[in-house]
């Protein structure tokens, strides 16, 4: 939570800070994200508005995750920028005092307020950090991945290959291997079979 009493409520006073915060949990996607208690470096900016405090940010954080293609593990540097309004909850969205009896529900749901002069960055910021993330990160751009025959990582052998087989060959490749003397029976007979075809 960040307190904005500094401000008060003076259209254009400004506030910038820096912190350093642990990452909340679940901070990322399936193959790559924020750990855990990781440090996330956030550079702030708090200006007073007529609606309310617009936070303008760059948070930094690293990534761990895998590689989508060689399983490898992989560790980036994320550098975000975010830019929210969080509103006075007693205003309503032209700047003036709300009648609470005649709120709108559904505006109110993607509006973030300040709470007693406070305000929770969390979702804004991992709103920004998991749109910002790959979707498919890789150890390097032109990563081979893994051999689709014996799961071998091609980065680490180029040369890595195996004999390829045409499915439409292989019931004769089994012939050729298990009856070597396969070339008498193509040999002419030696028993007068040919006198007969006149």
């Amino acid at each position: 939570m960040f307190d904005t009493r500094e401000l008060g409520r003076r259209p254009g006073a400004l506030k910038r800070l820096s912190r350093s915060v642990p990452a909340p949990k679940d901070l990322g996607i399936e193959v790559i994200g924020v750990a855990e208690g990781a440090t996330v470096e956030l550079d702030l900016r708090l200006e007073s508005v007529m609606e309310g405090v617009l936070v303008t940010g760059t948070a930094r954080a690293p990534l761990t995750g895998e590689c989508v293609r060689c399983l490898e593990p992989l560790e980036q540097e994320l550098e975000v920028d975010f830019q929210e309004l969080y509103s006075y909850p007693d205003l309503d969205e032209r700047g003036r005092l709300a009648a609470t009896d005649d709120e709108d529900e559904d505006d109110e749901e993607d509006t973030l307020f300040l709470e007693d002069d406070l305000l929770g960055l969390e979702p804004v910021l991992r709103d920004a950090v998991v749109l910002a993330l790959p979707l498919q990160p890789v150890c390097q751009d032109d990563c081979p991945g893994l051999c689709s025959e014996c799961g071998a990582r091609l980065a680490d052998d180029p040369d890595h290959h195996h004999e390829t087989v045409d499915i439409r060959w292989a019931a004769l490749q089994g012939l050729a291997g298990s009856d070597q003397d396969g070339e008498k029976d193509n040999a002419p007979r030696a028993n007068g079979d040919d006198s007969q075809e006149k």
